[in-house]
């Protein structure tokens, strides 16, 4: 039995850090725009909220875009590795 939790605790642990590599880019690109975009309209005093939606939101989408298939295939890893390991929960 405390063999099956420490397989559980695994596959958790194992799920968040996909998790996070799967997400960090996309919040890390939303952060840094995000922070150009406030400093140039407090640099200029231009407060319009569009301006600080708009870029945050293609830089975001286009980071979405080039990072699918890695992420992709990533995802795929886990879900294979997950699959293997179905025979020792028993539900093969």
């Amino acid at each position: 039995m405390p063999e099956l939790d420490l397989q559980l605790t695994d596959l958790a642990r194992e799920l968040l850090m996909t998790a996070l590599i799967l997400a960090a880019p996309v919040l890390i690109i939303g952060l840094l725009v995000g922070l150009a975009v406030s400093l140039f309209q407090a640099l200029t005093s231009v407060q319009e909220q569009t301006m600080s939606l708009i870029p945050k939101m293609f830089a975001v989408l286009l980071v979405t875009l080039l990072l699918l298939a890695p992420a992709m295939q990533v995802m795929r890893d886990y879900t294979l590795r997950v699959f293997e390991q179905l025979h020792t929960f028993g539900l093969s």
